[in-house]
């Protein structure tokens, strides 16, 4: 893996190799941006109908990426592509809720989402709820966060969840539970009780 001195070289190497190697040679990181750029742009677009906000969740994303790259474990039957896709569900996911706060979420949000938030309003005391456990799950690992994101707040099935991430039904089966444990341990004084 030493010795690289072209991107050509590493062309036909797995995202994990780059990922690796691109620690040490920063400049390879390239390749896998070039790899992921207009997926996510495709995917971040299919969330916040606003290209500008779009390419900015994708930055924010890859930078994210690169930055936490020493935390990428690779695991049996999930691939380097399912982790870099939950970073960028859970940036894309923090850029809507900035939007919400900033009242922007009527003219770029994507419909659905607006809907699902819309319906969820008209329960009493909601909003208390949802802000109390965002300040749970920003404590927690982003991988653990981002499925109990999915799965309690966007109502999203393991099956949803696991097409989503590339995994099988198990491994998010087994995450979510973990998760929901994370997130009890992690809440303070009950917290977590009052809240779900």
């Amino acid at each position: 893996m030493f010795g690289v001195n072209s991107l050509a070289d590493i062309q036909d190497w797995e995202d994990e190799q780059i990922l690796m190697v691109s620690r040490a040679q920063p400049w390879l990181f390239s390749v896998l941006v070039d790899r992921y750029q207009e997926p996510f742009l495709r995917k971040a677009k299919g969330i916040v109908h606003d290209p500008r906000d779009a390419e900015e969740i994708v930055q924010d994303a890859f930078t994210k990426i690169y930055v936490y790259a020493d935390k990428y474990e690779p695991q049996s039957g999930a691939k380097f592509s399912s982790w870099a896709y939950r970073i960028l569900m859970n940036t894309a996911f923090t850029r809507y809720q900035k939007l919400i706060k900033e009242g922007q979420r009527f003219t770029a949000i994507d419909p659905e989402f607006e809907q699902f938030i819309g319906e969820m309003k008209e329960h009493s005391g909601f909003a208390e709820k949802r802000d109390g456990i965002e300040r749970i799950l920003e404590r927690l690992p982003e991988h653990l966060a981002y499925v109990l994101r999915l799965h309690y707040l966007e109502r999203w099935s393991q099956e949803d969840i696991a097409s989503e991430t590339g995994e099988n039904v198990g491994t998010i089966k087994a995450r979510i539970h973990r998760a929901k444990a994370a997130f009890k341990k992690e809440s303070k004084d009950g917290e977590a009780e009052a809240l779900l």
